[in-house]
């Protein structure tokens, strides 16, 4: 394999000031720490947690891929994230403010919700569930679905939360492959000014799966919903009637926490499984020092839903193994209207921001008077998870949300990596536009060929980690050859974990994440990056979003084919030829005439995932002229056939 094709150069830096460097929770002295003594740095950060028995062996790396870390230690995750807390005196801090969508609010300390996860900890108990149950959870982004995660972790029990928006067949072989035992759902939950049914999605995932014993529903959106007696329980009464005192029992660190399944699977879905304390202490490490976290008076929103590796490490368990106050919002952005977010940044002073590139695309597609209508002053780190995000959309987001000031962590991370990777730190690093920079404190990254071989500086190849980590991914569910196969196979010789997207190291050294390999095209022998192209297309001005997909083209073996959202200020100021025009020309005149689209569609939205992810195949698909496939995880199963019928109707750009 040729290396993938180096076309974006970034000239802009942006140091912290000295007075965030005066403040910030991580010096470079984390690198040094971290450079003469790996495992003993590692060691150090797992200290910061309450053991109930303190382990002696930090790692044990005998039977590869398959971690242990910090094996002959006992903890309790719950105990971390609650209970220890209170008895420090921290009961009256804010664990979290809720705002539902349609506008009801609950503040909620670390006390109230300790006494909330004990009761629902007894509760579950008492339905016959013991440690190493498997529980799935489908629920709307509600206190509740914390809670249910906690009080699994508090009794031993192993937690599937399944998002609130797949399918009851996604979500029936989920509870078959982990065997669930009980399921946690509501009625219903809100979204976009309605209420979305979640209950009846249950009732015909689990009709004949034998293992499901009882159905816990939330009372949330207050629909209607059939009941199974004996089956079927009320979530409230069945707390409301549990025991109020609940005694944390230690767990190896090595009992399995969860199992999350990968989202955009095919088959059988692919439960990866996150351990006890070694997941704990890189989520709780990497929280702490990322986000700059001073507890005491930072309010953090992580935009993610907890059905999300995102919302699991760094909505609950990271921020809660911190004492951090936490926002958890339950609609969407623009509901009811477009400043939603920033409505509750300034409601509830948050100083930590985290979400998605296309979030902040789609803000830069309204324009900068819905932010700038609110007071955003609170706000000092800011975050980007989920996808690469574009130079643009990061001055956009530095200089419109942040004000011109807040530095940005750009982070890259996996489910299967359980906590963020590659990051700046917000104290030390002098930030890039568009770039992850550089691999954590305790954490090794390399870029390689295709035969394992480090790539020069200035040049693209696969992302790869050299060493285990601790909240590395302790398997698949039920399918420990599956595991070996996906992930350390292709480098098994030299023991790398294959993350499965590119990047780059400019000449800096530092990383440019490029996106799955799978989205890398192959242009005339050239290996293009269709993150890089995209980068080119929202440098426009006229340009809010775009999505490039590679399609078979006989001349070039692929073409470059782009779909293009404009920016509301613009949308009428050409039409979609003269657009799709330019911005040929544009991408050419960027980055290189051999990355030109053959063709550029501006349409009205692309197809993404209720977390936010652009779904590329389904592009690929209508590029091509394919069937659509499976559009079950989109937030909006209508953009496809909008697409299509824009498509069809449109002249063809191409030389």
């Amino acid at each position: 394999m040729s290396s993938i094709d180096n076309l974006l150069h970034e000239s802009r830096r942006f140091a912290p000031t000295p007075e965030f460097v005066a403040n910030a929770v991580a010096g470079p002295e984390l690198y040094d720490q971290a450079a003469r003594d790996r495992l003993g740095f590692w060691a150090e950060q797992a200290r910061r947690l309450h053991w109930h028995d303190p382990f002696t062996e930090t790692l044990d790396w005998n039977d590869p891929p398959f971690a242990r870390w910090f094996g002959d230690g006992r903890l309790n995750v719950a105990y971390n994230c609650l209970d220890r807390h209170v008895e420090a005196g921290l009961g009256d801090r804010v664990a979290y403010y809720f705002e539902g969508e349609p506008g009801d609010t609950r503040t909620i300390t670390y006390a109230e919700l300790t006494a909330e996860v004990k009761r629902a900890a007894n509760a579950l108990a008492n339905l016959g569930v013991v440690k190493g149950d498997r529980v799935a959870i489908y629920l709307p982004h509600i206190p509740e679905a914390v809670v249910a995660m906690l009080a699994c972790a508090r009794i031993g029990a192993i937690h599937s939360v399944v998002f609130g928006g797949f399918s009851p067949d996604s979500l029936r072989s989920r509870i078959d492959d982990a065997q669930a035992k009980v399921v946690i759902t509501a009625d219903g939950g809100y979204r976009k000014g309605k209420v979305f049914p979640l209950k009846p999605t249950v009732d015909q995932a689990v009709e004949g799966a034998e293992s499901v014993e009882h159905v816990l529903v939330v009372r949330r959106g207050g629909n209607e919903v059939v009941w199974t007696e004996g089956r079927d329980l009320w979530w409230e009464e069945e707390v409301a009637k549990a025991d109020a005192e609940h005694v944390a029992e230690a767990f190896e660190a090595e009992h399995p926490l969860f199992i999350l399944y990968t989202s955009g699977t095919t088959g059988k879905p692919k439960g990866i499984v996150h351990s006890s304390g070694g997941y704990l202490t890189g989520v709780g490490y990497t929280h702490r020092n990322v986000f700059d976290l001073h507890p005491e008076t930072d309010v953090y929103w992580c935009t993610a839903d907890v059905g999300w590796i995102t919302g699991h490490s760094y909505v609950v368990y990271g921020p809660l193994a911190n004492a951090a106050t936490g926002v958890i919002y339950e609609g969407t952005p623009d509901t009811p209207h477009p400043g939603r977010w920033w409505e509750l940044v300034q409601k509830y002073g948050v100083s930590l921001f985290y979400s998605a590139p296309t979030a902040i695309r789609s803000f830069m597609k309204g324009g900068r008077q819905v932010p700038d209508s609110f007071d955003l002053s609170s706000l000092r780190v800011l975050g980007s998870v989920g996808e690469p995000i574009n130079p643009e959309a990061w001055i956009w987001y530095r200089d419109v949300i942040g004000g011109g000031r807040t530095p940005i962590v750009d982070t890259w991370w996996q489910t299967e990596t359980g906590a963020i990777m590659v990051s700046p730190l917000p104290g030390v690093t002098a930030t890039k536009p568009g770039s992850a920079q550089v691999p954590l404190p305790g954490v090794s990254i390399a870029v390689v060929d295709d035969e394992g071989r480090p790539v020069p500086d200035g040049q693209g190849g696969l992302l790869v980690v050299t060493e285990p980590w601790p909240s590395m991914a302790r398997g698949i569910w039920g399918d420990r050859e599956r595991f070996v196969e996906t992930y350390w196979a292709k480098f098994a010789e030299q023991g790398y974990y294959f993350a499965g997207d590119g990047a780059r190291k400019d000449e800096d050294g530092d990383l440019w994440l490029l996106g799955r390999v799978d989205d890398v095209m192959n242009v005339s022998g050239h290996r293009l990056s269709t993150a890089e192209i995209e980068s080119a297309l929202v440098s426009h001005p006229i340009v809010a979003e775009a999505a490039v997909v590679g399609a078979t083209d006989e001349t070039t073996g692929q073409a470059v084919v782009a779909f293009t959202i404009l920016r509301t200020e613009h949308a009428g100021d050409q039409t979609p030829e003269e657009a799709a025009g330019l911005l040929r020309a544009h991408v050419a005149s960027s980055i290189g005439a051999i990355a030109r689209p053959r063709q550029v569609f501006v349409v009205a939205e692309l197809p993404k995932t209720r977390s936010g992810k652009i779904m590329r195949r389904l592009l690929r698909d209508v590029a091509e002229g394919r069937a659509i496939g499976d559009t079950t995880t989109l937030s909006d199963a209508d953009v496809m056939r909008t697409i299509s019928d824009t498509l069809q109707a449109a002249p063809k750009t191409e030389d």
